[in-house]
């Protein structure tokens, strides 16, 4: 269900809003919101809410590893896109989950017109790390219905 309205979306988006995502702002356009599930060092797995404002998305980017690695989306509350380089956006709704082989050029975000939020997962593997690419361009963006 898109949601405009913030309240609303607030009392949908149950694993809370967070913080400002300031520390990766550069690699957004629009405003972002993180909030950690799970504690970096006392978990295997990290786990976090992250939220978008209407319009907002992430870069393209690439969550390389030599083994394993890769990322989940598990689409918590309103709506979104994940696109994955060649291949159409896919509309993400609360309850699907979308999985990100490791080493897939891809981007996320919220539709145009509402909130949205997902918990990522960062899977484990060997020698990983994200490469942060070019912005989403607004004609690709802005034609997806």
């Amino acid at each position: 269900m898109r949601i405009n309205d913030k309240a609303a979306f607030d009392k949908e988006n149950i694993f809370g809003l967070g913080n400002a995502n300031t520390a990766y702002a550069q690699y957004f356009i629009g405003n972002s919101y993180l909030n950690p599930l799970t504690e970096t060092g006392k978990c295997a797995v990290f786990l976090a809410n992250v939220t978008f404002e209407p319009g907002c998305r992430n870069n393209w980017h690439i969550h390389h590893a030599n083994s394993g690695g890769g990322q989940l989306l598990i689409c918590t509350a309103g709506e979104g896109w994940y696109q994955e380089e060649g291949k159409e956006a896919v509309s993400l709704t609360p309850g699907m989950v979308i999985t990100i082989p490791a080493n897939v050029k891809h981007w996320h975000g919220a539709k145009k017109d509402s909130w949205f939020s997902h918990i990522a997962v960062e899977v484990p593997g060997e020698e990983t790390s994200n490469e942060w690419l070019e912005a989403v361009d607004a004609e690709t963006y802005n034609g997806l219905e």
